[in-house]
């Protein structure tokens, strides 16, 4: 058990509530049954509640509910009056005064080491003041049991023993997040053929987060890429409807994405409140999904073994159904990001547009030049650590607002000019390559994924919805080059398109460890997802858009991050930042 779902709509103001609760009882069986394999020394203060030895059971080979008693007892009196009353039928503890307090300070550290969810159903109402009143009402349901579970907490400490709590620390006590939930009467029309169960699903329209939210999961890179399939897969798909599940309506660019989540990866489904923008039920309930994720689903669905490191199949009606299975090597966030952004890009690539693996960023100098500058490149290629630096260049910087962060989609005007669309209001950037202290300045709107790893990440809001499906006109259109130490060009301007297909398509990158590959690599035009799933038709587009945009004025080019060489990882972003300061100054 990783994730707990806390119920939301009772108050929680009762000892009782907790120590008499299931999740309660699991953490105290997981607790024990992990002492018993480690045979620490926790294992001597369970044994006189050891009632039947022909069990492997821990529920039933221990008497959890003696020891729920005693806990419940040591709220009310102090250790040496519970054994010396003939109230009280406990084992003698005062002779283990330590060992009480360390299965405490235990079960307090178990119960924070896992993802907590607090989810509360409430009707969805289109009035936002009304919207705003549930999600407060939530905030203190939380809030309640945060205070509850650290004065139990406490209070056990101190009938145990009265020299601790000399120092108290307002340690996270309640659920890391919070959900609101409904079932929309979707529209027959807005309905997706043989997805009935994606009707009865618990559909999350509101997303409270208490800062700061650091999950821990199992895997911190992904895996290979993402198989398309022209084929339906629905009529074989039925999710049960129970509260394993839960349905994230979100807006990706223009386009409407159902992200179905199992419970065990809600920590990846919290993230999606940062990075993408909730649908409101008005939409969900008039609008079909463009596309459907679905996340956790059981192994033994998949046609192939390696099937559930992620598959994308696809309606007869032009629907992609993506689908990734239940494995602790997918616990990765970037298996929720890119999946949703390779479904994206197969949809614009239908459209016979083009999507693009890259940053887009207003850039506005201090002497009053501008320009919207978009850098492309596979993951770890420099994009958001050169527009970092930029942003750091106080005296000639007046501001850089980012537009795109990784994907967006570029489509062409009937006058010719080349304009970008946004897909995600947020960032998911790595911790070891941002200045220093950066994420930790936003901490309390972040999201932290394994801070105490090489890759770690943090999922930052940067913008709003309105503001990236604006149509945006490119200035520069340039490939981020992070593995050519070549110090004699930080900046160069292609002469046509040929020689900038050569190299977009090429995609070459050092990587930087986001993903299991190692070394120089190379992904059809930076983008392994959707690009390189349709290469045939994308690289018509493609040549399309490269020519529409040299045509138009648009400088492509490349840019030097060298972010992949060694030695590089801070300076280099900085080179490459100013490379681009000095053109957009020189700039007619």
């Amino acid at each position: 058990m990783r994730s707990i779902l806390i119920n939301g709509e009772v108050a929680y103001n009762a000892p009782s509530q907790i120590f008499n609760s299931v999740t309660f009882r699991e953490i105290l069986a997981e607790l024990i049954n992990d002492s018993e394999e480690k045979k620490n020394s926790l294992l001597s203060l369970f044994e006189p509640f050891l009632r039947n030895t022909d069990t492997m059971e821990t529920s039933r080979k221990y008497d959890i509910d003696g020891i729920v008693e005693l806990l419940l007892a040591l709220t009310i009196d102090p250790i040496e009056k519970i054994d010396g009353s003939s109230y009280y039928s406990f084992p003698k503890m005062s002779n283990k005064r330590e060992l009480l307090v360390r299965f405490v300070e235990s079960l307090f550290s178990l119960w924070r080491n896992k993802h907590r969810f607090i989810v509360k159903r409430d009707e969805y109402t289109p009035n936002r003041f009304d919207r705003i009143f549930k999600q407060m009402v939530l905030v203190r349901t939380n809030t309640d049991l945060k205070s509850l579970v650290l004065s139990l907490y406490r209070q056990i400490l101190i009938n145990v023993s009265d020299i601790r709590l000399k120092i108290l620390r307002q340690e996270p006590g309640g659920a890391q997040v919070g959900f609101i939930v409904d079932n929309p009467e979707v529209d027959k029309r807005a309905r997706v053929p043989g997805a009935d169960w994606l009707y009865g699903m618990a559909c999350v329209w509101s997303i409270v987060f208490e800062p700061p939210v650091i999950f821990y999961t199992r895997s911190n890179k992904r895996h290979g890429l993402f198989e398309v399939r022209d084929k339906p897969i629905l009529s074989k798909l039925n999710i049960p409807s129970s509260n394993d599940w839960f349905l994230f309506p979100i807006h990706v660019g223009s386009k409407l994405i159902d992200v179905v989540v199992n419970k065990e990866y809600l920590s990846l489904a919290a993230g999606l409140g940062n990075l993408f923008e909730l649908a409101s039920f008005d939409i969900v309930k008039n609008k079909k999904p463009d596309g459907i994720y679905i996340l956790g689903i059981d192994n033994s669905f998949f046609e192939k073994k390696e099937d559930f490191n992620g598959v994308i199949y696809r309606e007869d009606d032009g629907t992609y159904i993506g689908i990734v299975g239940d494995d602790p090597s997918i616990d990765y966030f970037g298996y929720m990001k890119k999946m949703i952004l390779t479904i994206h890009n197969l949809l614009v690539i239908d459209e016979g547009r083009l999507p693009v693996h890259g940053a887009l960023a207003h850039i506005k100098l201090r002497n009053g030049k501008k320009a919207n500058v978009m850098l492309i490149g596979d993951s770890g290629a420099g994009k958001s650590e050169t527009l970092d630096a930029l942003n750091r260049l106080h005296a000639e910087v007046s501001e850089v607002n980012i537009l795109i962060d990784d994907m967006g989609s570029l489509d062409i005007t009937s006058s010719g000019s080349v304009i970008a669309y946004g897909t995600e209001t947020g960032a998911f950037v790595r911790l070891d390559d941002l200045q220093p202290g950066y994420a930790y300045s936003t901490m309390d709107r972040s999201i932290f994924m394994n801070p105490n790893e090489i890759n770690a990440r943090v999922i930052v809001p940067y913008s709003n919805y309105t503001d990236i499906i604006k149509p945006t006109k490119v200035d520069y259109f340039l490939y981020a080059n992070n593995y050519d130490e070549d110090k004699d060009s930080d900046l160069r301007i292609f002469k046509d398109a040929e020689e900038a297909a050569a190299v977009f398509s090429n995609g070459a990158r050092m990587a930087k460890g986001t993903t299991t590959e190692k070394g120089l690599t190379y992904s059809y035009f930076a983008n392994p997802f959707g690009a390189i799933q349709r290469r045939e038709r994308h690289e018509v587009i493609a040549d399309r858009y490269l020519k529409a945009m040299i045509d138009s004025g648009v400088r492509v080019g490349e840019v030097r991050t060298r972010l992949g060489i060694p030695g590089y990882e801070m300076e280099g972003p900085l080179m490459a930042a100013k490379a681009l300061l000095k053109a957009i100054d020189e700039q007619s």
